[in-house]
């Protein structure tokens, strides 16, 4: 027997289209994806973000099959013609999301939810929006009959906002872990190779940002904490470090600019990378960083750069922080933007390479259960009930 499934989702993501193409080669699946949108699809599109044009270049609509809607309203037609087993809806913020609810629930089709929301960032919203939220996602939730939650703190949201331990399903929020795998054991070997295109010495210890230059992600917290690194005696720092920010967006004059003022040596900014050019960087690199605060639902970076073996480093505040970052173990997180105590653990990393070693070790083991097959099998599960 086979599950007819529907996901709806906003548009095709670079970071949800592998986990679609998995669903769809399982036997027991018989997948359609909705989506809203078709931004991305029709050329390079403006990213305001990135402040660029992006075009992804892995294929988006490859290997499952999918349809785009008409309209908001479209999805009630398409969804009455189907008889699914269940609807995956992805998130609530888009009008069309509240509709597939509601035709799903008159239908009395199961529908599931994937959120991202994190508890530790909701609760520094004020009381009275949490009070307008527990109404109606209350009332929401009630009608939803299983939560896809990715990590710990979106457990713990959803329990807040009432919702049973019976209806909750891990499916860890993961990337295509084969893909970047088998590009670290492809390229990690040429390490040396790839900082001498860069002129990075082959000793130095290489500290990696790769993301949006914009407030949330905070990367002028991670220049500060490298000043300061830079300013202590040789003594204090034993090994020669540079860093390397790959991205581009709104901050990075900001960020050019603090660099030239204050002299800072050994500081590369590569500017926007695609995603099959991403690994080369991790390959090169020995410790990753997210300073990210509020904003920072998950972080798949993270999962990237643990694929490769990296130590990482993340602010407290970072949704991924609670499941996959061990402080001692494989890494360590920082009270959001505590410049100190972040130059303290970096300097930690950088001056002890057994326990970089180790702490990549470990990354890998960690994230190797963060997968698209635990996905899959908690969808599975989800459906039997």
């Amino acid at each position: 027997m086979k599950y007819k499934l529907a996901i709806l989702t906003s548009h095709p993501i670079q970071y949800q289209v592998p986990l679609f193409k998995k669903i769809a080669e399982h036997p027991k699946i018989n997948l359609t994806v909705y989506f809203y949108r078709d931004i991305g699809i029709k050329g390079a599109q403006f990213d305001s973000e990135f402040g660029k044009k992006i075009r992804w270049d892995i294929p988006l609509l490859e290997g499952y099959n999918y349809i785009f809607l008409k309209n908001s309203f479209d999805v009630i037609g398409k969804l009455k013609k189907q008889d699914y087993d269940a609807i995956l809806v992805h998130g609530w913020n888009y009008f069309s999301s509240w509709l597939a609810f509601i035709a799903a629930f008159i239908a009395k089709t199961p529908v599931f939810l994937h959120g991202e929301n994190p508890l530790n960032q909701e609760v520094l919203k004020s009381g009275f929006k949490r009070k307008i939220k527990k109404v109606i996602l209350g009332r929401l939730f009630k009608r939803i009959s299983a939560f896809l939650y990715i990590g710990e703190e979106n457990k713990k949201f959803y329990e807040y906002y009432g919702v049973p331990e019976k209806k909750l399903f891990f499916a860890p929020y993961a990337v295509d872990n084969s893909r970047f795998i088998a590009a670290s054991k492809e390229l990690r070997i040429k390490n040396y190779e790839l900082r001498e295109k860069l002129g990075i010495k082959k000793d130095d210890v290489v500290i990696l940002f790769t993301g949006k230059f914009i407030e949330k992600k905070r990367p002028m917290d991670l220049l500060k904490a490298y000043k300061k690194l830079k300013n202590l005696k040789t003594e204090k720092l034993k090994n020669e470090i540079t860093l390397v920010f790959v991205g581009s967006g709104q901050l990075e004059k900001h960020l050019r600019k603090y660099v030239k003022e204050n002299n800072l040596q050994d500081i590369h900014f590569i500017g926007f990378k695609n995603q099959t050019e991403l690994p080369e960087y991790y390959a090169m690199a020995d410790i990753f960083v997210l300073p990210s605060g509020s904003g920072e639902t998950w972080g798949l970076v993270v999962n990237e750069a643990m694929c490769f073996g990296l130590s990482i480093i993340t602010s407290d505040l970072v949704g991924c922080a609670a499941d996959l970052v061990k402080s001692g173990e494989n890494g360590y997180d920082f009270p959001v933007g505590d410049i100190d105590k972040l130059s303290e653990y970096l300097k930690e990393l950088i001056n002890n390479s057994k326990k970089r070693e180790l702490f990549g070790k470990k990354s890998l083991e960690i994230v190797k259960n963060y997968s698209y097959e635990n996905d899959i099998e908690s969808i599975l599960e989800a459906l039997k009930q």
